[in-house]
């Protein structure tokens, strides 16, 4: 029943993007454009003033007493934000920092049904702890039960804690009390303004696709007003080009004082998703390969193996944050076969959602990248110095 739901919810969600970006382009499409353009308007309004809300103190956030990093972005989809988050973890690990990362947990595995049922109408918080991923020495949860990006996250950075959890101010307690953090770094957090205090706000850009159609939700991929870029203490260009004279100029008109940092996701190398196995970026240099992902932007990942110099010559794309079924991973080693893969590469965020298989007859590995800083490497030593030294 879960995956048949979670099914029909991938295929609304594909749908609804193909409309977005006016993929579909007949007349139905179009009325429904017209529609979520008028939803759209009540969305800015709503956004507008809960911040309006939160700057007179009508709605009040709260404040830890410890630094508070938000590292986020203004559009809905993939803009390199988990690589982001870990390179800040290990550089404020490396400076001697206590860090906790804090997650919302997206399609993580909920709270049982009748015990969020129960909270809803008797109008009451929820105590529940929240679930910790990485107690900073071990691996404690699965990804389904955790979520993609914490799950990854806490596999790529043994020494730091990770919790999820919707409220991040008890999140955040919960990691100083038991833990001892004095740095939380809030994963998806330029939204989340319940959290205040000593806070340090990083923005997110795509070089590639920077704000989307430029429409607000549900019209387009916009979470707020461009003009909320005034927040930003720091703003990071990910998957940069290095041509990017116009789009810093655009963000100047919005925010002048924000450092600005240019990035591009670094392949480390390949490892093989089951054995664990890993090989150089030579791996795959004139190579058959199939690619096979579930991520917001599928095409930046298969680029990445041209690049590298494979020939790519099949690719499955999923929708973003899909769990993957044995049948599905089965289908996509038949057809690779067919063409005559020598691999399959992933993504490292899609191979935690593998299902476990029998079959090996063709090698499965995933992506490890990281973040490389190509410009503005002093903004970030300057934006660590800050927190760090504050």
């Amino acid at each position: 029943m879960r995956e048949t739901l979670r099914a029909w919810a991938e295929a609304i969600e594909t749908i609804v993007l193909e409309v977005i970006f006016e993929q579909r382009r007949d007349k139905k499409a179009a009325v429904i454009r017209t529609c979520l353009h008028v939803l759209s308007k009540g969305y800015t309004g709503i956004i507008k003033l809960r911040r309006f809300l939160y700057d007179m103190r009508l709605l009040r956030d709260s404040t830890l007493g410890i630094q508070v990093i938000a590292i986020g972005n203004v559009t809905v989809g993939g803009t390199g934000k988990t690589p982001v988050v870990e390179k800040f973890a290990r550089e404020l690990k490396n400076q001697g920092r206590t860090v906790a990362i804090l997650s919302r947990g997206y399609r993580s595995k909920p709270p049982p049904l009748p015990k969020r049922f129960l909270n809803t109408i008797l109008f009451r918080s929820d105590s529940t702890p929240p679930r910790v991923v990485s107690d900073g020495k071990s691996l404690l949860l699965d990804s389904e039960t955790a979520g993609d990006e914490p799950y990854m996250l806490a596999s790529n950075l043994k020494d730091v804690v990770v919790l999820v959890d919707k409220n991040r101010v008890k999140s955040g307690r919960y990691a100083i009390e038991n833990f001892g953090c004095d740095t939380l770094l809030l994963d998806d957090g330029f939204q989340y303004w319940k959290l205040a205090g000593r806070r340090h706000d990083v923005v997110l850009i795509d070089c590639q696709q920077p704000f989307g159609n430029e429409h607000l939700l549900p019209r387009g991929t916009l979470r707020e007003p461009l003009s909320h870029l005034a927040r930003a203490t720091t703003i990071f260009i990910t998957k940069s080009d290095g041509n990017t004279t116009d789009l810093r100029k655009r963000i100047s008109g919005y925010n002048s004082n924000a450092g600005v940092i240019e990035c591009v996701h670094h392949p480390l190398y390949f490892e093989d998703v089951f054995t664990g196995e890993r090989h150089g970026l030579e791996y795959i240099k004139g190579k058959r390969i199939a690619s096979l992902s579930g991520i917001a932007q599928p095409e930046s990942f298969e680029q990445s193996l041209l690049k590298g110099g494979a020939e790519l010559v099949y690719s499955k794309r999923f929708a973003d944050h899909h769990r993957f079924t044995q049948q599905e991973i089965l289908n996509v080693i038949n057809r690779s076969k067919k063409r005559q893969a020598e691999a399959i590469i992933t993504t490292q965020k899609d191979a935690v959602r593998f299902p476990k298989i029998d079959r090996r007859d063709i090698p499965i590995l995933f992506m490890r990248v990281e973040i490389k800083i190509i410009n503005g490497a002093e903004d970030f030593q300057d934006c660590v110095r800050k927190i760090c030294f504050r």
